[in-house]
């Protein structure tokens, strides 16, 4: 294997001499936790996205939990939602009491198929849960209104679509509510971190205290200039809050997304001219959408191929270079096997490209003389192992 010195990392983060700057800002306030600068970050958030409303919180998960808690979703509920994701989307649904059920998707652009969303609902159906692959938004026109014709909400997963538009509207003003991430490998970061969005005033100031304990007083306004203040506790709450050592990271990440978006879109696009003739085929762009380009994930041709996709991970690695797989559908992993019981041709669109689906190197910061390795290793492996 090649060494540490050479070996292409699937992800590294993008941080400047901005974010240390605002970082030791932070620390040198005499604030560290929940305060100032998490409501900032929280403003500048809306204005972004064009969201009306915004709690940040410390990972897409909680956000994720909150929103199906403020909603009121639990026990004898159910919630339809994508099996190509990660763990942590159904994860929620079950923390939350509800019943995850997975639809099927659509084969190109491997995100949630309508027709197969609108076969799922049922009288127990509450909510519709979609995910923005690889940061490629779904098709939501068509699903907000068939959720609308069905009384059900629409809570989108937006982890991987911080930067992504739909009809020329961000991400994150569309949905009843919308859950992001700010995980060390999304395409901004604070480390770990979360943001929910909401048109819904009354929701969001339901579930804000719910992310710290269920307190009625953040600590920084209990203990500011303006004198002590009691707290008072109306429901049991959670861990949840994002710190101001977070929100400084992500106040001056949110001023570069646009900038890192258009980097990732440049190696995509290098990505895909260099690979168009070889035995896989890319996620589909919908013309009413723009990507936020946070993976560049390849559907492999594996009857075309002498080698398992598992195989070719271990042969990439081997060679120096970092992959991904984005993701294991969720009706494979052992817990979903024994709670859901769906046969993998109760799903055969995600059953197969779930078998099939590899992630490259992909990040703002990634050289040029990377990329073309990159191609380069990758083009020789899958031409070397043709049938």
């Amino acid at each position: 294997m090649a060494d540490q010195t050479s070996y292409i990392h699937f992800h590294r983060y993008s941080i400047g001499q901005e974010e240390k700057d605002a970082i030791i800002s932070a620390l040198d306030s005499g604030w560290i936790t929940k305060g100032p600068r998490v409501a900032q970050f929280e403003s500048d958030f809306c204005a972004y996205t064009g969201a009306s409303h915004a709690l940040a919180l410390n990972s897409c998960t909680a956000a994720l939990h909150l929103a199906l808690l403020g909603f009121e979703i639990g026990p004898g509920d159910e919630v339809i939602t994508t099996p190509l994701t990660f763990v942590a989307t159904a994860n929620m649904i079950v923390m939350a009491g509800a019943t995850p059920i997975l639809a099927d998707i659509d084969p190109h652009t491997l995100n949630l198929d309508l027709a197969s969303i609108e076969a799922a609902i049922t009288p127990r159906t509450r909510a519709i849960l979609p995910v923005h692959l690889a940061g490629q938004p779904c098709e939501l026109a068509p699903m907000l209104e068939l959720a609308k014709s069905h009384k059900l909400l629409v809570i989108d997963d937006a982890a991987h679509a911080i930067g992504a538009s739909y009809q020329q509207q961000k991400i994150g003003a569309w949905c009843d509510a919308s859950a992001f991430s700010f995980y060390a490998t999304k395409n901004i970061t604070t480390g770990e971190g979360g943001m929910l969005t909401s048109p819904h005033a009354e929701f969001i100031e339901k579930v804000r205290p719910l992310s710290l304990h269920g307190l009625s007083k953040d600590a920084w306004k209990r203990y500011s200039s303006e004198g002590f203040q009691h707290y008072l506790v109306e429901a049991p709450g959670y861990k949840y809050n994002m710190t101001d050592l977070q929100a400084a990271l992500g106040i001056e990440q949110l001023k570069k997304c646009d900038r890192l978006t258009a980097r990732r879109r440049q190696h995509v696009h290098r990505y895909r001219e260099a690979l168009q003739d070889l035995p896989l085929r890319f996620q589909t762009e919908i013309a009413t959408a723009e990507s936020a380009y946070h993976l560049m994930s390849v559907v492999l041709d594996t009857e075309r191929l002498t080698i398992s996709r598992d195989q070719l991970l271990h042969a990439l690695h081997q060679a120096g270079i970092g992959c991904g797989v984005h993701f294991i559908p969720l009706h494979f992993h052992p817990f979903y096997q024994r709670h859901l019981k769906l046969p993998a041709e109760a799903l055969p669109q995600a059953s197969k490209i779930g078998q099939q689906l590899l992630s490259l190197p992909l990040y703002p910061d990634l050289s040029e003389g990377d990329i073309e390795r990159v191609i380069e290793t990758f083009s020789h492996l899958l031409r070397q192992h043709l049938r």
